[in-house]
């Protein structure tokens, strides 16, 4: 009899585990697994829907759903080093022209972002949720360089901004395991990578 009580038993406690699997979905762990994932835009979103976890958590895995599966595609490496070098040149058409170089820097990440496999631009929500899904901790800087380009901003908040979208820019023009050894080896060009992208005498 004690057998088939431990048995029972244990068929519950498997029910209750696939339940909890089940439940939690996607944010594999629930709201710490989906904060460890998320970082900063899980703070972002949870602040946006005023303190809800039950809502930010329901949205950000609704975000893993729609965009995790997504496989960023290789960029070749010609195409890599222009990218490269279009960001060198606007960081040194930020001294003169400021509020044009986070303009057409902004264009710049969402055509490279485009290029690796993410949503269009035009499609604004489902292509920052779906750069948010694969590289939560520096899409706060590219929607911040994003929402600078529409606003009355200061030079000093249009360097900050552009400054902190470099992140996820580098990011995205980064090998990746995708790409082939060449690339690998060479990534960008044959430099330091914190410094290749800041060209001296440079504003930002």
């Amino acid at each position: 009899m004690s057998t088939v009580l431990t048995i029972v038993a244990l068929v519950a406690v498997l029910a209750i585990v696939v339940a909890a699997v089940f439940y939690l979905g996607p944010g594999k762990g629930g709201g710490r697994g989906l904060k460890r994932r998320f970082g900063p835009e899980y703070d972002r979103v949870l602040a946006r829907h005023d303190g809800d976890t039950k809502a930010t958590e329901h949205e950000l895995n609704e975000r893993v759903k729609r965009h995790g599966d997504l496989r960023p595609k290789p960029l070749a490496n010609e195409a890599r080093e222009q990218y490269v070098a279009q960001w060198a040149g606007l960081q040194e058409q930020f001294v003169d022209s400021p509020a044009q170089a986070v303009a057409d820097a902004d264009k710049l990440v969402a055509r490279l972002a485009r290029d690796r496999g993410f949503p269009e631009a035009s499609q604004h929500d489902e292509h920052l949720d779906a750069l948010s899904v694969h590289h939560a901790q520096h899409v706060g800087g590219y929607r911040r360089m994003h929402l600078a380009t529409r606003a009355q901003s200061s030079t000093e908040e249009l360097r900050e901004a552009m400054v902190e979208a470099r992140a996820l820019f580098e990011a995205l023009v980064t090998a990746g395991p995708e790409d082939t050894r060449t690339t690998r080896e060479r990534p960008v060009e044959s430099g330091r990578r914190g410094h290749l992208l800041k060209p001296k005498g440079s504003g930002v």
